[in-house]
């Protein structure tokens, strides 16, 4: 069997599974556990797959919402730095409350396989744990928008009205001097119940949604605990967020060390 046509299959194997062992992925592919190894190394840099403790874990993202998947490239390098950086701020045992937004999506693959209880009303986000046996899965429910895979409206804000969490993680559409925005209003009244939940509030956004503004206001720049951004951001907004209250987390550039502005 060709190496192409190998990591096919395992990638199918893991990805109806959810999770696998590295022994039965074997077993399934007739090959050794050290070929499997090779392949999962492979599809790990790829980030369709995750290896933890005794197997490994389905991250790619879901087939069946092709409008979520031409979203995620965009940016990609910016996201995945975010993302990296946004992990660091979590820390084991947290109650983590992620939106469906592609940036938030990058950072939920970081976390898998972490003891959290994760709370989310997207539906590639709650892929991403549904099978793991280290992290509690709380999936918010209400209208899902298809084009997001997204839980929205009232039964999600009146579900998420009775939860209580350690963080937000927020993606956004676009910010200025008025604050944050998003693309659509039934989002921004579930992101508001998002907010109310949580005793501190990460948003995690790239460079270039500086300056700009989408259909719907989410909160003012000072509303949030915690901002996220690629080291491309310029020292005007630098100034802008500090003087708002906010901390400001700068994803580094490749071979630099993160740098923290409070």
């Amino acid at each position: 069997m060709l190496a192409e046509e190998r990591r096919s299959r395992l990638l199918e194997l893991v990805r109806t599974r959810g999770f696998a062992a590295l022994p039965d992925l074997a077993d399934a592919l007739a090959v050794s556990e050290s070929t499997v190894r090779r392949d999962l190394d492979f599809l790990e840099d790829a980030g369709t797959a995750k290896r933890t403790h005794g197997g490994v874990f389905y991250t790619g993202s879901s087939p069946k919402l092709p409008h979520f998947d031409e979203r995620q490239p965009a940016q990609w390098d910016k996201k995945k730095a975010i993302a990296a950086r946004a992990a660091q701020l979590v820390q084991d045992g947290d109650t983590l409350l992620l939106d469906g937004g592609t940036t938030t999506y990058e950072m939920a693959r970081l976390l898998v396989g972490r003891h959290l209880q994760i709370v989310t009303n997207s539906l590639p986000v709650a892929n991403l744990f549904a099978a793991g046996a280290t992290t509690d899965l709380i999936l918010v429910g209400g209208y899902v928008y298809p084009r997001t895979g997204v839980s929205l409206g009232p039964y999600a804000n009146q579900m998420l009205a009775s939860l209580n969490v350690r963080r937000t993680v927020l993606s956004v559409a676009g910010i200025n001097d008025r604050g944050f925005f998003n693309s659509n209003l039934l989002l921004v009244e579930t992101e508001r119940a998002m907010l109310n939940a949580s005793e501190e509030v990460i948003v995690v956004a790239d460079s270039t949604k500086f300056g700009h503004q989408s259909l719907a206001h989410l909160c003012p720049l000072d509303r949030v605990d915690y901002l996220v951004v690629d080291h491309e951001i310029d020292d005007t907004w630098r100034k802008k967020i500090e003087a708002a209250g906010v901390q400001l987390v700068v994803a580094a550039p490749p071979g630099a060390q993160p740098v923290n502005h409070s």
